[in-house]
């Protein structure tokens, strides 16, 4: 076996739009690996990465985990959401007793604003054609 099979992880699932984030928590010392990069060279964004360690800031503990994260759908921003979220409910998972400091922080409720469906005779979801009186 692995040595990553071995060690004890606390999964957690992440969303936001069309973006899907699997975290795996495992106690270390601050790597985080997101779909086999470092998150520095995944999103080079300074606000995204801020967005990713927002849980991790409001606990203070940046440097006690390990967190391995796939990533797939939707854009950047809605990646670095939905990898929040799941950092702050694996860390909910790790120890119960953080969950009043995260839910003040609001960092454990999902944004459920998705994409609106285009209806059929629209241009797209809600813009209709033009009406000229000539």
């Amino acid at each position: 076996m692995t040595k990553a099979k071995e060690m004890k992880y606390y999964p957690a699932i992440g969303r936001r739009k069309e973006a899907r984030a699997r975290v795996r928590l495992y106690p270390g010392k601050g790597k985080i690996t997101i779909n086999d990069k470092d998150w520095s060279q995944y999103f080079s964004s300074l606000a995204l990465q801020e967005t990713i360690f927002a849980p991790l800031k409001e606990l203070g503990a940046e440097k006690q985990f390990d967190f391995t994260i796939l990533v797939k759908g939707g854009g950047k921003t809605s990646q670095a959401e939905a990898i929040r979220l799941g950092i702050s409910r694996a860390l909910m998972a790790f120890n119960p007793k953080w969950k009043p400091q995260l839910k003040a922080g609001e960092l454990l409720s999902r944004d459920p604003r998705v994409r609106e469906r285009k209806k059929y005779g629209r241009r797209r979801a809600r813009k209709e054609a033009q009406w000229h009186k000539r």
